[in-house]
């Protein structure tokens, strides 16, 4: 959600960003909201000058009755009930107007960091480095639900007989797989001096408009029959949600954590379910981290939390790229956002594994999340970044560490978490 001062003073500037966005159907909305916005400062001034009369008037009262003058006082409290009716007319009028100016407000995108590549849509994202160096070997490499069953690592018939179809039971060592990577990347982030977190898994309505768009909710979320919750699609959601109506410490700045949580999406539209493998379905896990700082601080955070994950994701021997959003791929609440990419060698192209996002103050506006400075308070910053989620990053370490006689080798720092061993093995 944008200031609504810059429609008031630049409505070209918000414009141009929505055109930006190839959005053109937004663009009636800008003059619709500086409209009803002066409409409410007229409403303001009219009943701020109402209020003032009123209350001149009260305090003549007191003085007409004590001069014996009852039939005059009468007469002004005859007045003053009717200015009270027509206060509260205005009242009722105001509280439509921004009612209306809120439901524009929550629509209309955030202002893109002038760097962001202009681009319709996903196809162009720009490239911008890659990381290791992407390998085909010599011998094809199955795809991946064939390497996990062959290792009897994976049932999703059964979990189709308990859940339905986008669900799935891991097994054995691979599911020991999954969870070391896990908790490999909670340890590294500990390290890197995040807090860790375990949060609520439900939140309530206001908490999802509140870190999301609602088409994106609509897309993602379900929701609790008969109760104001809704199962999380990432941990970013209830993290960012747990600061709502809080004003921080600046002493306290910046706040980084990282957080564990199942996530529970729809995935529905024209992209579909996974029939056999574990790229798209219902329900994962997912190592997250969120950053709360001061304004001019959130792009120097950008760019640290976006390599974290480039890091974890060479630990795991995956060669790696930084894929740029373009404009039209930008989400409306974010200023700045990149996709991890994996390197598939079944493929031959890289997949999304991770994403990290500068959402500005546009979260922080619609949930009331503030500091106190010299001059009052003012909007944080707020930003997300996947640090490994699976199925996702299992099905990347799966091809990239494939044997030719169908093993998985372990990389160095997941054998720990792994009990030493060092090559899931076909039995």
């Amino acid at each position: 959600m944008i200031d609504i001062k810059l429609i008031r003073e630049d409505r070209e500037l918000v414009k141009e960003n929505i055109k930006k966005k190839f959005q053109d159907e937004k663009l009636p909305l800008v003059d619709e909201v500086y409209e009803l916005d002066k409409r409410v400062r007229e409403v303001q001034v009219k009943m701020d000058g109402m209020k003032a009369d009123k209350n001149r008037l009260s305090s003549e009262i007191g003085k007409l009755m004590k001069d014996g003058k009852k039939e005059e006082a009468e007469k002004v409290k005859a007045e003053i009930a009717k200015d009270g009716e027509e206060i509260k007319a205005l009242e009722t009028e105001m509280e439509e107007l921004q009612g209306k100016i809120r439901d524009i407000m929550l629509v209309i995108p955030q202002i893109m960091d002038e760097s962001v590549p202009i681009g319709k849509d996903d196809s162009e994202n720009v490239e911008v480095e890659k990381f290791g160096d992407p390998v085909v070997p010599k011998y094809e490499i199955p795809y991946h639900a064939d390497i996990i069953e062959k290792l009897k690592g994976m049932d999703k018939a059964s979990a189709g007989r308990t859940s339905g179809e986008g669900f799935y039971y891991l097994l054995g060592d691979i599911a020991r797989l999954h969870e070391a990577m896990i908790a490999y990347a909670r340890d590294y982030m500990i390290d890197h001096g995040f807090t860790y977190a375990i949060p609520p898994f439900m939140i309530h309505g206001d908490v999802v408009t509140g870190v999301m768009s609602f088409p994106e909710m609509e897309a993602m979320m379900y929701k609790i029959e008969g109760e104001d919750l809704y199962l999380i699609g990432t941990s970013e959601h209830s993290m960012i949600g747990k600061f709502k109506d809080q004003i921080i410490k600046r002493d306290e700045l910046p706040i980084n954590m990282t957080s564990y949580s199942p996530c529970f999406r729809k995935e529905g539209g024209s992209h579909g379910l996974e029939e056999r493998g574990l790229y798209r379905v219902h329900q994962f896990e997912k190592q997250e981290m969120i950053v709360i700082c001061e304004p001019e601080e959130s792009m120097d955070w950008y760019n640290k939390m976006w390599k974290l994950t480039v890091d974890i994701f060479r630990n795991f021997d995956i060669p790696v790229r930084q894929l740029e959003c373009c404009s039209g791929d930008l989400a409306d609440l974010k200023v700045k956002s990149c996709d991890i990419e994996a390197w598939s060698p079944r493929q031959k192209k890289y997949f999304e594994v991770a994403s990290c996002s500068n959402l500005g103050d546009a979260q922080a506006r619609r949930l009331g999340i503030r500091a106190k400075g010299e001059k009052g308070t003012y909007y944080l910053h707020t930003l997300n970044n996947t640090v490994v989620a699976t199925p996702r990053g299992l099905i990347a370490l799966v091809e990239n560490n494939y044997q030719e006689d169908g093993s998985i080798k372990i990389p160095k720092v997941l054998q720990p978490y792994m009990g030493g061993k060092e090559k899931i093995e076909v039995k």
